[in-house]
């Protein structure tokens, strides 16, 4: 069965609306078919995936590239798909709502919005124009002509600029500006995450495979309402890579081979 665009963002919506779901980061139209494949029910898209992928740093990306990465991931499944937008691609309020509208446009069905300036020396957004940037988002997301999932992402924690204390005040400012799902990348403890848990009453999401503690289970019985996984399926074949191509090398052996996917199977995935 193929979803309309309209279709997929309502049932995004509705995986945000009660219970836990765990999203899978895909970074191309490939891998977005391997995990479709595997059940999952959403998707999102992964910034520093992808830009690995093309063998770019990550944050070096284009928009216009994300965009239409995003498109063939949105494409390429029939389940909805929300995309890494990073900052907004800009400083701005009004170039976040601009990112929010061209999101829409290649048929994503939500997307998140940081906090991060992508400048070392002045890492985080003020608390007021970050809180400006997520109203913008809100209100870029509020005109469309279907539901899309806007998350607000504090990454503080993440860029090594703030303590858990900034965090939750971040948090609640884009509670009030009216995000959908709050974010705080890099909760490295369940106690962190029940801290978040009980400071706001929009739903969150966790970072999962980042260093931090507990199952998915422990995160569902907290109250997280999503999971993701970020670049860490990207980082992990990466990893697997690495190592057969060390072995062929270094070795020359061939016991790398075992364990990959059967190419008939694999190809099946494909169109």
């Amino acid at each position: 069965m193929t979803l309309t665009t309209e279709q997929k963002a309502e049932r995004f919506r509705e995986l945000h609306a009660s219970g836990c779901f765990v999203m899978a980061n895909a970074w191309d139209a490939g891998s977005a078919r391997m995990l479709e494949a595997t059940g999952f029910s959403g998707l999102g898209t992964t910034s520093a995936g992808f830009a690995w992928a093309i063998g770019q740093k990550y944050g070096a990306t284009s928009r216009d590239l994300a965009l239409a990465n995003a498109k063939a991931i949105v494409d390429a499944v029939d389940v909805p798909v929300s995309g890494d937008l990073l900052n907004g691609f800009g400083a701005s309020p009004e170039t976040v709502a601009e990112t929010i509208r061209l999101a829409a446009d290649v048929g994503l069905a939500g997307g998140s919005i940081e906090d991060t300036t992508g400048d070392p020396a002045a890492p985080l957004f003020d608390r007021e124009l970050a809180k400006e940037r997520i109203i913008a988002a809100v209100e870029a997301a509020r005109v469309l002509d279907r539901p899309f999932v806007l998350c607000a992402r504090a990454d503080g924690l993440f860029a090594g600029a703030c303590d858990l204390d900034e965090i939750l005040a971040r948090l609640t400012l884009y509670e009030e500006a009216g995000a959908d799902l709050l974010f705080a990348p890099a909760l490295m403890t369940l106690a962190d995450v029940d801290k978040v848990v009980g400071h706001v009453q929009t739903p969150i999401n966790v970072l999962a495979g980042v260093g931090n503690e507990g199952t998915v289970s422990d995160f569902a019985a907290r109250g997280v309402r999503r999971i993701s996984v970020g670049s860490q399926f990207y980082s992990a074949i990466a990893g697997r890579l690495q190592a057969a191509a060390q072995e062929l090398h270094n070795d020359g052996t061939f016991g790398w081979v075992e364990g990959g996917m059967p190419y008939p199977e694999l190809n099946g995935l494909m169109r």
